[in-house]
């Protein structure tokens, strides 16, 4: 489609400008909901890009930003894009999930409320996503901005 061509444009010319060589596909990803459309995922493989992808994901998450921010522009209309940089977002996505399981094992044998380290809100939402079917616990997010985290607590 057109978004995936100018997406991959974009980010294409974004690398180029932060001087770093790699190589990106686009292909359609899960949607967030049902009945949302799939997004557009650009995953960006190569030779050290953790520089792409910074403290807890947060210089990926601004790639992302603006990745979209142009592509929308270029388009006219929103863009749907993920970007990705060697699968870190879904092995994080897994990390999480296995955190969250453990540290929810943990409040109920230890019968006290788990406090997660601060997280990005697409983090705290796999958290919350990863525990919402326990009949044991529940989580809800708690502080401000940055330093918002999840807290798991037994039932």
């Amino acid at each position: 489609s057109e978004e995936d061509r100018v997406a991959k444009e974009v980010l294409t010319e974004l690398l180029e400008k932060m001087g770093i060589d790699a190589e990106i596909t686009a292909s359609l990803s899960e949607p967030s909901r049902p009945d949302a459309d799939a997004p557009v995922l650009l995953d960006v493989r190569g030779q050290n890009l953790n520089v792409l992808i910074g403290r807890r994901g947060e210089t990926l998450a601004s790639l992302q930003y603006v990745t979209r921010l142009i592509t929308s522009r270029r388009i006219q209309q929103r863009a749907n894009i993920i970007v990705d940089v060697a699968g870190y977002k879904s092995q994080r996505s897994d990390r999480l999930e296995k955190l969250a399981k453990r540290m929810a094992n943990q409040a109920v044998s230890q019968n006290r409320t788990i406090t997660l380290e601060p997280m990005p809100p697409n983090e705290r939402r796999m958290v919350h996503l990863a525990l919402r079917n326990r009949e044991d616990v529940y989580t809800k997010s708690t502080g401000e901005g940055d330093a918002r985290k999840v807290m798991i607590i037994p039932k």
